[in-house]
């Protein structure tokens, strides 16, 4: 059962001016998130856009956006293919349980100055979620 969908959309530049900034980034994201954004070099920003986009579009499909949410409890990795999913701990995975849900199925695009994140949270069996870590 669906039980919440999320869009978002953050300019790049809004990412490149943070890069900037001394210690924002480390507010934000989550230290796995950070290291995999510096190893794409010129791609941080695109990166980085994406993955804050994730967290918004997360906390819309939660229905209370991200209030009482630390974003470093949301971080979103890539599988073996490159595929984007996301990952919750600590404050992001009360608000996820609250919500009732336990798969969160995630997709990212970006083109040009904009990057853009789809979350849709599912209540499924226990044995077909794995998103989330106590």
């Amino acid at each position: 059962m669906i039980t919440g969908i999320g869009v978002d959309v953050v300019h790049v530049h809004r990412l490149e001016h943070w890069i900037k900034v001394p210690g924002l980034l480390e507010r934000f994201f989550h230290p796995h998130e950070l290291e995999t954004a510096r190893s794409r070099g010129h791609g941080m920003a695109v990166s980085l856009a994406a993955r804050f986009a994730a967290k918004e579009a997360f906390g819309k499909a939660l229905g209370t956006g991200l209030k009482n949410i630390v974003l470093k409890d949301i971080m979103v990795v890539n599988r073996h293919n490159g595929q984007p999913e996301i990952q919750v701990f600590g404050t992001a995975l009360a608000a996820l349980k609250q919500n009732g849900a336990n798969k969160i199925h995630l997709s990212l695009t970006h083109e040009h100055d904009n990057a853009i994140a789809m979350i849709v949270l599912e209540q499924v069996d226990e044995k077909q979620a794995g998103c989330c870590h106590d």
